[in-house]
């Protein structure tokens, strides 16, 4: 089978860029395409990849800038055809599901969400702190976008969704369906053990759309002990609403992850998310989540088994719903594990391969 593989745009890590690295390792002899390609920014070992990029990435500024050069990715990718392989797997979040292929190649998209710039462009702009002005210069073109996008779409030969809520955004903005496999997570890094602390742990980039100061103002309010680990834009806004409960811990390493994990009280997700991976880490830990119900939470956590979700966005509910009543006594680390492994990189590597194989061969 000749398979290549296809990439938004390559100049920042993220959750995108883990789902890459587990697919290269399925297909270590794959291409992979991307829009643009930050060198020296990106892993040393991405280069001894098989990496081709498109015209744009020759712009001036555009590793730096990329989102001002949104309305160009639809003409760079609707200029791309691959039509000598047999399958081409697209790994997505922008625009790369709009390439050509030919006839004989059957198109699986791995879709990390619908193109949140064209269809949630203000909680985009705002999540991605894109100055003002290039805000409103791109605002005239979102009607445009939206109807490529969607026409894009419709070329698709199979969805993949990585949770519940993408899979209902894949059906509303694309009349599409698909099916969910969720990312993978490496579970096997994290493990419980037997010495629980008595603190609360929230781990992420600290940005407002990760809504920690939930977590912040609720622990305070409540004199409960909470460890912060990341760095963002956000940093000085939750320190100063934060009490003497609340701790800063600033970059943690990856090393020191899995025993933080593990002897938290319990891990706090206050923020919406397309599928997110710390709870699922947290509980491989064996910790329960206390998270917001919606986004992939839905998926990852099991109420009243390993963890608790709470309703509405807000301090009071996170306190009156969870922390309040908390009593960690009441989950089973094993419980927790043993719903963790369900996403571990070893289901998500059968499932994904399965499914290409099963689409190849039903597409001859």
């Amino acid at each position: 089978m000749r398979l290549a593989l296809v990439h938004d745009w390559l100049n920042q890590m993220g959750g995108a860029e883990d789902v890459l690295e587990a697919l290269v390792a399925l297909y270590p002899d794959a291409p992979i395409y991307t829009s643009i390609y930050w060198r020296e920014k990106m892993p040393a070992h991405w280069q001894k990849w098989d990496l081709h990029t498109l015209w744009i990435d020759h712009l001036p500024k555009i590793h730096q800038k990329h989102q001002a050069f949104f309305p160009l990715y639809p003409l760079a990718w609707g200029g791309l055809k691959l039509s000598d392989v047999d399958v081409v797997l697209s790994n997505k979040s922008g625009f790369c599901h709009g390439l050509k292929v030919g006839p004989k190649t059957v198109h699986v998209c791995y879709c990390l969400a619908p193109t949140r710039y064209v269809w949630q462009y203000d909680a985009y702009m705002e999540r991605e702190n894109v100055p003002k002005p290039i805000r409103l210069a791109l605002r005239p073109l979102i009607g445009l976008l939206r109807k490529w996008d969607y026409r894009a779409a419709q070329n698709v030969h199979h969805f993949v969704a990585i949770s519940t809520e993408i899979q209902q955004r894949i059906q509303q903005y694309y009349d599409r369906e698909s099916v969910i496999i969720y990312p993978p997570v490496d579970t096997q890094r994290f493990v419980p053990v037997p010495d629980v602390g008595d603190y609360f742990l929230s781990i992420g980039r600290l940005i407002p759309y990760k809504r920690v100061d939930l977590a912040v103002q609720a622990c305070t309010r409540l004199g409960l002990p909470l460890k912060v680990g990341g760095r963002g834009r956000d940093i000085d806004r939750l320190k100063s609403m934060a009490g003497p409960t609340v701790e800063f811990l600033g970059y943690v390493p990856d090393e020191e992850l899995p025993g933080l994990f593990a002897r938290a009280k319990a891990f706090i997700f206050p923020g919406l998310e397309d599928f997110g991976i710390t709870p699922v880490q947290a509980q491989a830990a064996g910790r329960p989540v206390i998270a917001y119900k919606g986004g992939g939470a839905l998926d990852t956590v099991i109420p009243g088994k390993t963890g608790v979700l709470f309703e509405e966005q807000t301090v009071e509910s996170l306190m009156a719903a969870a922390l309040q009543a908390f009593d960690a006594s009441a989950y089973n680390p094993a419980d927790c594990r043993a719903h963790a492994l369900k996403f571990d990189v070893q289901v998500f590597n059968q499932q994904i391969t399965s499914f290409v194989d099963r689409a190849l061969t039903d597409f001859r």
